[in-house]
């Protein structure tokens, strides 16, 4: 069986999944990231030495079948236009591109290439809500009407060592996310369920500023508060990257003939009720119970990341690679780019009021035509650009000088 030769763009988030590709099979080729020292702690981690280049033009000249994109969230797009254009296959972190143009140059170079492009979103694959979505396929719950999907994630306003991994410069985009830009963990588990695709989105935030005394953080909002009507008449209500209450993922699919969800800070635990005039047989009204994997490969998930979402994706994508096709819903590249006009617009809902917008599709040559100019973005590149738009619903916030400070010194320690 061939081995495939995979070439890691980002030395922190990429190492993690190169990890997976290994066990997996996979050669590692090389790695890319214009940090010297985060390659090199990365290649001590793999315990192996490959070429290391700063420059993503020279890496992808090396011979390679996939590139993993794990460099800054919003800044995807380019370079899987460059992967391919080369031919080379596409294993992007979330999301998938950061202003609604590059959605349309996304698909358009897609559209000419012959790479298989996945997105590397992993939630969908933890127990329960792979539990969760075979309930679903299986009928029981009957028309799938309304859903929920949470990522709550709060840090400590005094846990100096987030910002020194995780947003260690001043203009990092971690500094400007909107509440609605990291979508993915709380919606595309219940695309992967229900098979819905949303087609409008409104938002609402929820202000109130973090007591920090080291922050160079922009966004004070702890949550956006997102509905979107679907394809299939549905609605989804999300919460993106929240930070209120305790930290969990919680999910919950509600039918015609009963609701299934996982209980918040109970491990993989799900419930699972029915109306007492619709138990099916074999089956109580309450169903409390802790899924199985029932899988193969149980041990690998097992000591993997995210749940062990991390490495089920990796696998999708090399089978996607190995029978050459493009992965199913809501893991193919259109999938992707909803999810990111999703949060983009969601964040537009949010500075003008709460209106809704639709989510275009990408697949009509009229909706790009509407959004290939738009660059509308809060964020900081890699190549100079700066932000256009404002990150937070209260659009002058921003960091006092004395946090500024002691964010400095928190990164000098």
């Amino acid at each position: 069986m061939k081995k495939f030769k995979i070439g890691i763009f980002g030395a922190g988030r990429g190492i993690d999944i190169a990890q997976n590709m290994i066990l997996l099979g996979c050669e590692i080729v090389a790695l890319c990231d214009f940090n010297e020292k985060r390659a090199r702690d990365g290649l001590d981690k793999l315990g192996m030495e490959v070429p290391v280049f700063e420059n993503f033009d020279d890496f992808i000249e090396q011979e390679m079948d996939a590139v993993v994109l794990a460099n800054y969230f919003h800044e995807h797009a380019p370079y899987a236009i460059k992967c391919f254009q080369k031919g080379i296959h596409v294993f992007s972190e979330c999301i998938s591109n950061g202003t609604m143009a590059e959605g349309v140059e996304l698909i358009r170079a897609y559209e000419e290439s012959n790479s298989i492009y996945m997105l590397a979103e992993n939630y969908p694959q933890m127990i329960f809500n792979r539990e969760m979505k075979k309930v679903c396929d299986g009928g029981t719950l009957g028309k799938i009407l309304y859903a929920e999907g949470e990522y709550n994630h709060p840090v400590s306003t005094t846990d100096v060592s987030f910002s020194k991994s995780y947003a260690y410069f001043l203009e990092h985009w971690r500094h400007f996310l909107p509440r609605s830009y990291y979508i993915t963990h709380s919606l595309a588990p219940l695309m992967y369920a229900t098979g819905a695709t949303p087609k409008r989105v409104s938002a609402a935030p929820v202000f109130e500023p973090f007591h920090e005394k080291a922050t160079a953080r922009h966004v004070a909002d702890r949550a956006a508060i997102l509905t979107t009507l679907n394809d299939d008449g549905s609605v989804f209500k999300l919460a993106g990257c929240s930070a209120f209450g305790a930290h969990h993922n919680a999910y919950r699919f509600c039918g015609t003939e009963g609701q299934i969800e996982n209980l918040r800070g109970m491990g993989k635990k799900i419930m699972l009720r029915y109306n007492e005039w619709s138990v099916p047989e074999g089956l109580e009204e309450v169903n409390l119970y802790d899924p199985s994997w029932n899988d193969k490969d149980e041990k690998f998930i097992e000591q993997s990341g995210h749940g062990g979402g991390d490495y089920i994706v990796a696998r999708m994508f090399l089978d996607c690679i190995k029978n050459n096709t493009q992965p199913e819903h809501p893991y193919d590249i259109h999938s992707a780019v909803t999810m990111a006009s999703v949060a983009i617009l969601a964040h537009r809902s949010i500075l003008n009021g709460g209106v809704p917008y639709d989510i275009p599709d990408f697949h009509l040559e009229e909706c790009r035509k509407e959004y290939e100019n738009d660059r509308q973005t809060p964020f900081y590149y890699t190549d100079g650009s700066k932000p256009n738009i404002p990150c937070c619903s209260k659009t002058d916030y921003k960091p006092t000088e004395e946090q500024i400070r002691g964010y400095y010194e928190c990164l000098k320690d």
